[in-house]
């Protein structure tokens, strides 16, 4: 049977010896944040007992704590109510309260005998004022708060939930997932809307809530999770936070100079990139795959805020992106990579980027005082060059051969872009020359070349061989000798044997008439073009087997033999 802890009349009647309620303070935690004092509520479990020990009571034996108003308002006997004053949370007290300051004379029924002293064995569960505000104790702050939380604001924070006696009540981590809210919408507990207001990205911060501004008289969740009229501790860490308002935010690092161009729609691009949250904990990085993320600017191919930062960037330039994720990956964010509302901050570095419609840029550096003759197609030129991305990055260069690279122009013997970066030049000449990649490597690179890359060439004209053209052997410069034979025919015997063909041919170079194909040797050049003439292959031409021709018949006098 139970008793009721509340005042009877008759106790004021008491005539016996004065004594005082006596406390044995028998357990004490180790920080005692607060004490109990007249106004305050209080919540304990308590067992009451006779002096020889009999049990008339408990809290425990109903499963739920007493709830009350200590001091002059007080409901229960004046014994107890005053043997609370002063307990801490989870403080365990044993008070013995004499008969008038119980239920005195009458008793209580038939539980509590007249002229009982009585002993109550309690723990204090929790402790609030009317006056109370959400308290705010601040964990952890990191430096360098450049945002705090503020009034319809969207957070992601991760938290433990406790009662003010430590009993863990819930927790974000428990889920591995964050608590996703608006601050100030009426989305969370009083206590806690005012408690998250000014908190930092990565701050820790212990916010300790009434239970008027947390879940009051109903208390919250099944079985008792929390408890009617409970003060509630959350633990929290900030992971997130931002507006519905927010744009993308760029900050400038570095910009090389000069910036000759910058990013616009439409053009495609090529850069490396961190990504992290916003507490700085990584989400992917371009450098873990030695590879750059290359795509078009402006029409679509990435998410809207990435899209937006990367107008006018420069080459070579270092910018900080960060991107709201309502431009991002939004309310679902994208796997197990990106959680849901996540905003997202990108360190880039731009690599180059080009437009589809780009032309080579040639950039003479150097010109020297005369240029007579540049080079076309067909010449055999001498040149030396430096290759490299636009970021500086040296991919190769003719100083690591021990041989000068010659090339004839024209002959596709080299990408389009250098191709047509070396057409023009005179010898002493220098340029810069930039290719956009479908004049070089293309989508799919080269040996050292990533994909997609635009190169830098550095090149100088060292030396210029006249050529001919395709698939000639030798050119006439002026018209050739009529009739052509009798001329070869050096000491006219009516033939001509390869000596005195190579004798012949010679002696047209040396005096400008005529050009051998450049870069290869003259006499294999030569045994060539004789072999072509000797029909019958009896090691001399006659005058029958001398002819001029191409595919198609004849062609006139100023060509090839």
């Amino acid at each position: 049977m139970s008793v009721c802890l509340c005042v009877l009349l008759c106790v004021r009647c008491w005539a016996g010896p004065v004594e005082d309620v006596k406390i044995d303070r028998y357990s004490l935690p180790t920080l005692c944040a607060r004490e109990v004092q007249q106004g305050d509520y209080v919540r304990y479990h308590y067992t009451g007992t006779f002096t020889n020990g009999t049990k008339f009571d408990s809290s425990l034996d109903k499963g739920a704590p007493f709830m009350g108003l200590v001091g002059s308002e007080s409901k229960v006997i004046p014994g107890l109510d005053r043997g609370v004053q002063g307990m801490c949370v989870n403080e365990r007290r044993k008070i013995t309260i004499p008969p008038h300051l119980g239920y005195g004379v009458t008793g209580a029924g038939s539980v509590i005998p007249p002229d009982t002293t009585l002993v109550f064995d309690v723990i204090l569960l929790d402790v609030w004022n009317k006056a109370d505000k959400a308290e705010i104790r601040t964990l952890f702050r990191p430096q360098g708060c450049r945002r705090s939380v503020q009034r319809s604001d969207f957070v992601r924070y991760h938290y433990n939930g406790t009662l003010l006696n430590g009993t863990v009540f819930d927790s974000s981590y428990w889920r591995n997932i964050t608590y996703n809210t608006y601050v100030g919408q009426g989305e969370l507990i009083k206590g806690m809307d005012e408690g998250l207001l000014g908190t930092c990205i990565g701050e820790r911060r212990s916010i300790i809530i009434p239970p008027f501004l947390a879940y009051g008289e109903k208390g919250y969740g099944k079985r008792s999770k929390v408890p009617a009229y409970a003060t509630v501790i959350f633990d929290v860490l900030l992971v997130d936070v931002f507006n519905v308002k927010d744009d993308v935010q760029v900050e400038v690092q570095d910009v090389p100079q000069p910036c000759r161009r910058k990013a616009k729609a439409g053009d495609f691009i090529r850069y490396h990139y961190n990504g992290t949250f916003q507490d700085g904990t990584p989400f992917d990085s371009s450098y873990q795959r030695n590879s750059t993320y290359n795509t078009y600017i402006g029409l679509g191919h990435v998410i809207a805020g990435m899209d937006k930062a990367l107008l006018g960037v420069c080459v070579g330039e270092r910018r900080r992106v960060t991107i709201p994720p309502h431009l991002a990956y939004g309310e679902n964010g994208t796997g197990s990579l990106i959680p849901a509302s996540a905003v997202l901050t990108f360190d880039l570095h731009i690599i180059d980027f080009h437009n589809p419609s780009d032309s080579v840029d040639i950039r003479v550096t150097h010109a020297p005082a005369e240029c007579s003759n540049t080079c076309t197609a067909n010449d055999l030129i001498t040149y030396r060059y430096n290759c490299s991305l636009l970021d500086g990055t040296r991919l190769y260069s003719s100083d690591d051969y021990a041989k000068l690279p010659q090339v004839t122009l024209g002959q596709g013997a080299v990408i389009e872009g250098l191709e047509k970066g070396l057409q023009g030049m005179c010898v002493g000449e220098r340029r810069e020359v930039t290719i956009p990649p479908h004049f070089g490597h293309g989508q799919d690179g080269g040996s050292g070349v990533p994909s997609s890359a635009v190169l830098l060439f550095e090149l100088e004209l060292l030396e210029l061989q006249r050529g001919v053209p395709e698939g000639y052997l030798f050119l006439w410069l002026e018209d050739s000798p009529e009739p052509l034979f009798p001329a070869m025919d050096l000491n006219h015997n009516q033939e001509v044997p390869l000596e005195e063909f190579t004798d012949f041919i010679k002696l047209q170079v040396s005096e400008g008439r005529g050009r051998l194909r450049p870069g290869v040797d003259s006499d294999v050049i030569i045994r060539d073009m004789f072999t072509n003439q000797d029909q019958n292959s009896d090691g001399k031409i006659t005058a029958n087997e001398l002819r001029v021709q191409t595919d198609h018949g004849e062609i006139p006098d100023h060509e090839e033999l």
